[in-house]
Formats: C-alpha cells, sequence, structure tokens
C-alpha cells in the first residue's frame, strides 16, 4: 500500500456523512428517552435538581469550585442582577499522582486546604467571616443526585480513578475536609459544569437551550418538565410535582451508544478504548474530546511508520509513549499559517526530521480528525433539539476544543445545518453555538443562589428515595 493509498483510506474512515450525521442523531435521540426512562440506558440522563430558571435578577456573594481535568478553580462570584456579575477566581494545579491515588483523602484535603487559602485571600482572617459561606461544588463527573446537595459517584472519567469514592456520595468526603481546617463553608450544592454552563449563561441569554462542554471531555445539559421525566415519576416531592417545575438535566452522553449500533469507529479509536483505564465505557467521548484527539494522530501516524510509508530509517520511540501528542498538537499544526512550523514541531517534541510530503500529510490528518471531532459533536445537539422540539435558540457552549480548536465553530454549525437543512446564511441559523458564560464559576454560584433561596423558602431540593 503506499502512502497515498493509505491517506484515502484514513480520510473515508474518517469522513463524516450526512446520512451519517441524521442516523446517529436520530439514535441518540432514542438512546436520550431510554436514558431517561425507568430502565435507564447508556446514556445516564441525571436529574440535577436544579429547579427553575435563572432570573438574571439574583444578587449576592457565592463561593465555586470546579473540580476540572487538570486543575482546581476556586471563585468567588458577587451577582449584581440584570444579568450581571463579576467574580475573583484562583486555578491550582492538581498533581498527577493524586487522579489515581488509593484514598480520596489526599484529593480532597488538598481542594480543602486551597478553597481554605483562597477564602482567607479573599476575606483575610476566618474569624471574621459573621456566617458559613455557601458554596457551589462543580463535580465534572457522572453522579447520581437525589438532591441538588447530594452526588453519588457513578464513575471515574478524565483520567481519574481514585479508589474509595465510586458509589459514594462525594459532598460529605469534601465537606469533611473542610470541617478539618475549620473553615465557615457550606457545601449547598452540588453542580455538573455542563449543568452550570447552562444555568449562567441563561442568567445572562433568556435564548439559551442548552449548555455544553467541548473539552477534555464532552456533555449536555437542558432544562425538562419535572413531570415529564419518566424515572422521576412518583418519587417527586409534592410541591415540584404542583408546579411541574422546570429540572436542568444533566445527560453525561459521553456514554452515548456504548452498545456500539452507530458510530463509525476505526481501529484508532478501538485501541484507545482498549488501553483506556475503562475499556467499553465513553465510545462517544473518546472519538470527539479533547483528551483523544491527539492521541487519534498519533496513533494513525505509528500506523503508517509500521507499514514504512513515513519517518524512514528514523528513530521514533518519543512518539510511542501512549499520549504523547495532546490535542494542542492537531490543533497548532491545523492553525499554522507557516507549515514549516510542523517541521519544527516534530524535529524539537520528537527528534524526528519529516519530509515535505510528511508535512502534508501530517496538516491533512489533523483536518481530518478536527472535521469528524466537530461533525460528530452536533448530533448531540441535534438529538436534544429534537427531543425538546427546539427550533431556535443559544447553545451555550465552553471547553477547549469549542475555544482553541481552529475551526470547530464553524464545521459544528455546517454539520448542524446538514442535519436540519436550513440552507440559509450561516449567520441566519435558528440554532447557534455561542461562547458560554462562566458555567463552573459563575453557574455554580447561582445554582447555590438558587439552592439557598429554596431552602429558605422551604422548598424542596431532592428526595430521600434511590432514583
Amino acid at each position: 500500500m503506499s502512502l497515498e493509498e493509505a491517506f484515502e483510506e484514513t480520510k473515508k474512515e474518517l469522513t463524516i456523512t450526512t446520512d451519517q450525521l441524521n442516523e446517529i442523531t436520530n439514535h441518540f435521540v432514542d438512546e436520550l428517552n431510554k436514558g431517561a426512562s425507568v430502565n435507564g440506558g447508556n446514556i445516564p440522563m441525571i436529574p440535577s435538581w436544579v429547579l427553575n430558571y435563572p432570573t438574571g435578577n439574583e444578587t449576592g456573594e457565592y463561593l465555586a469550585i470546579d473540580l476540572g481535568g487538570t486543575n482546581l478553580r476556586v471563585v468567588l462570584v458577587t451577582l449584581l442582577g440584570e444579568g450581571k456579575f463579576k467574580f475573583s477566581s484562583e486555578k491550582y494545579p492538581i498533581p498527577e499522582p493524586m487522579r489515581t491515588g488509593n484514598s480520596p483523602d489526599e484529593l480532597f484535603d488538598f481542594i480543602a486546604l486551597n478553597l481554605h487559602n483562597f477564602v482567607i485571600s479573599q476575606f483575610g482572617e476566618i474569624n471574621k467571616i459573621e456566617k458559613p459561606l455557601p458554596l457551589g461544588f462543580t463535580f465534572s463527573y457522572p453522579a447520581l443526585q437525589t438532591a441538588i446537595n447530594t452526588g453519588v459517584l457513578k464513575t471515574w472519567t478524565k483520567g481519574f480513578d481514585i479508589d474509595g469514592v465510586e458509589g459514594n456520595d462525594v459532598v460529605p468526603i469534601l465537606q469533611n475536609s473542610i470541617n478539618k481546617l475549620k473553615t465557615p463553608i457550606n457545601v449547598v450544592a452540588l453542580i455538573n459544569d455542563t449543568t452550570g454552563t447552562l444555568v449562567a449563561s441563561k442568567y445572562s441569554d433568556s435564548k439559551t437551550i442548552m449548555g455544553l462542554i467541548f473539552g477534555t471531555g464532552v456533555n449536555g445539559a437542558y432544562y425538562d418538565m419535572a413531570n415529564e421525566i419518566p424515572k422521576l415519576h412518583g418519587k417527586l416531592p409534592d410541591d415540584i410535582v404542583e408546579n411541574n417545575e422546570p429540572m436542568a438535566i444533566n445527560c453525561e452522553y459521553g456514554a452515548f451508544d456504548n452498545e456500539w449500533k452507530v458510530l463509525p469507529r476505526t481501529k484508532y479509536d478501538i485501541q484507545i478504548d482498549n488501553e483506556s483505564p475503562r475499556p467499553g465505557e465513553q465510545f462517544y467521548e473518546k472519538m470527539i474530546a479533547g483528551y483523544y484527539l491527539g492521541e487519534v494522530l498519533r496513533l494513525i501516524l505509528l500506523d503508517y511508520y509500521s507499514k514504512n510509508l513515513i519517518f524512514k530509517d528514523q528513530d521514533i520511540k518519543p512518539l510511542q509513549a501512549p499520549f504523547a501528542m495532546d490535542t494542542s498538537y492537531p490543533s497548532r499544526i491545523e492553525e499554522a499559517k507557516d507549515k514549516s512550523f510542523i517541521d519544527e514541531l516534530f524535529l524539537e517534541s520528537f527528534n524526528i526530521k519529516i519530509t515535505s510530503i510528511e508535512r502534508n500529510l501530517i496538516h491533512d490528518l489533523c483536518i481530518l480528525i478536527g472535521t469528524r471531532a466537530a461533525r460528530l459533536s452536533v448530533c448531540g445537539i441535534a438529538a436534544i433539539c429534537k427531543k425538546r422540539n427546539y427550533t431556535s435558540g443559544h447553545c451555550a457552549s465552553d471547553g477547549s476544543v469549542f475555544n482553541r480548536y481552529p475551526n470547530f465553530k464553524s464545521r459544528a454549525h455546517n454539520a448542524l445545518n446538514d442535519i436540519f437543512q436550513w440552507n440559509c446564511d450561516p449567520k441566519d441559523y435558528p440554532i447557534q453555538l455561542i461562547h458560554a458564560e462562566d458555567g463552573s464559576g459563575v453557574g455554580a454560584a447561582i445554582i447555590a443562589c438558587l439552592t439557598e433561596k429554596r431552602l429558605e423558602q422551604g422548598k424542596s431540593v431532592g428526595i430521600k428515595s434511590k432514583i
């Protein structure tokens, strides 16, 4: 097989047609409905217990933390009303060993200590704080919630795998670590970053219909009506039933099609899954999320090398290390105006000298990988629109892939047009991906505010029975 033939084969595998988009989207709708059913499905469709829409007039000071893929972020948010807010924040890198430890204490004590120090930096001495500060905890991992202030971790994702957390409520674990330091903080709400994105953006933009994350992982959240969620039938408190209140649903749809019925997985996707900490899980996420795009490129190049098509007579040992390429590699390669940058990148990173043919090949592979990710990403958006009969609105989007990957947004819009056949000027597409407000910080704070008000009014924030 020649290099040209190998590339054409790869191109065919990575190209997502309009017919495939429609097939995947239709199956996605089925899986969303199945996930919301009594028996459940691959997509967890987790009721978040974030009840009611924000009005935009909420005010007050609230703390928020975000346990993301690689960093802990601590935020103090001041809600000003009229859809406005201000905030200050700090980021703390999470040491690699903490992500796969044998005990939760090390990670949660680390969170509590940084939170404690942040509060001191913002308020001065702890004893000057008159009453406990309400905290919204953004926990961006699949957690089963029977109340807004509880969350039982179902499974770790994004490279985390800490013993003693799965199957347990993470709120008291965090609160216990906070209490060790006697920091005056109450964890009042546990949220997912996608739910936070939805709420924060709706606080500032009433046209928001869903919150989306395209970053280390992928996910979507939207509002459904509480009485219309089958898995909650017979389990909702009376006040929620009587008002049929809107509730944000955290889809966790990175697990879409774990049964592998419609996703056009390549041998590279299968290898990534087989070598991951959790084989057989998160199939959709592993094809489109930022954690994996660089790895797809690396595996394709290794495959070509094994067939003696590229990098001939060179030592490629540095490239053989798993995840030696993060997603910044395909992103920077595609974005580079001068392709000689690719030569420099490979020489500096892997001590590999590339030819002009290899340079163009690598560039074209990055376009294919980025385009596939963008096109597959919109199937979740289109499915939510079909499920909720949305014909227009803003999809609040955040994450490193959305914000930094070249051409992601335009490719996503083109794919939505392929599905819905609007056939008008892209700026007039009725469904638009827009940059989200800060979901992990502002969103968590707004949700803490909404929860605090519900509790003050004696309204329900969850149920006691299992979902």
